[in-house]
Parts: C-alpha cells; sequence; structure tokens
C-alpha cells in the first residue's frame, strides 16, 4: 500500500513538472516528462509494484537467489578447473605446432622468395649469419621510410 501512494505521488509531481515545462513552451520535453511520470501509476495499476514488493521483503526468494549464485559460483569455477587441467576434459590437447618443423610452413603474408628459403640447409661455404646480418634486411626497410 505503501509503495502504491508513493508511485502515485511522484507521477503526480511529475505531471505537474511537465505542466510547469509546457507553460514554458518546450512541449517536447514536457511530453517526454508526463510520458516518464505515467509509468509508476502504470505499473501499479499493472500489479508490477506488489508483485516485486512481494519478492524483496520474501527471504525465501532471496534464499533462492543465493542458491542460484552459488550454484553459477560452483558451476563456471569447474569449468575454470577444468580447463587448466592438462586431462581434465578428455579432449585431446592441441599441441603447439614447431616454427619450421615443416618446409611447407610459411607464413601468411610470405613472399614467393621466402617460400624456399625457410627449408634450405644452411651453405657450408660461408659463415653463420652474426646478429648484425639478421638485422641488416630490418635496416634497409628502416632507412626506405626515412626512419
Amino acid at each position: 500500500m505503501l509503495a502504491e501512494t508513493i508511485c502515485s505521488a511522484v507521477s503526480a509531481a511529475g505531471l505537474g513538472i511537465a505542466v510547469v515545462t509546457a507553460y514554458r513552451r518546450r512541449f517536447l520535453a514536457a511530453a517526454r516528462i508526463a510520458a516518464y511520470s505515467l509509468v509508476p501509476v502504470g505499473l501499479v495499476m499493472t500489479g508490477v509494484v506488489e508483485w516485486l514488493t512481494g519478492i524483496v521483503f520474501n527471504p525465501t526468494v532471496w534464499i533462492g537467489f543465493g542458491l542460484l549464485g552459488l550454484s553459477w559460483l560452483i558451476l563456471f569455477t569447474t569449468r575454470a578447473v577444468e580447463r587448466r587441467s592438462p586431462g581434465g576434459s578428455g579432449k585431446p590437447e592441441k599441441k603447439q605446432a614447431k616454427a619450421g618443423a615443416s618446409p611447407d610452413a610459411v607464413a601468411p603474408a610470405a613472399s614467393k622468395p621466402s617460400l624456399g628459403t625457410a627449408a634450405a640447409p644452411p651453405r657450408r661455404d660461408r659463415p653463420a649469419a652474426t646478429p648484425e646480418d639478421d638485422f641488416s634486411d630490418i635496416e634497409a626497410i628502416l632507412k626506405k621510410h626515412g626512419i
């Protein structure tokens, strides 16, 4: 009964504000305020307010919400633990492919010249690449762009 009275008072105050707003010739804003102020009375007339007050003040409902939350917590905790354990789900594990393990492994944006060099064995007639040689192509790209 108290909730219905409060909703009616809020609606009456909202309609009063809408009238004052319309008097100031702001009709669009007044119409919006009137629409919002009619919502609480509509909720009272449909019985939603009585239903909500019955839920809020009923301890059995809150125990039910607590049990739902507990079941949700247990469910997602067990799923997280199952994902972290190596053989928990019974599904075969995904093995990461080693880089360069197969000669067909190519980067998606690789150009044709790089296709043959990835699987080619190192040549014995020249020495192993030094770190300076590894960065020479990067330096060339940076110089090309003026960096």
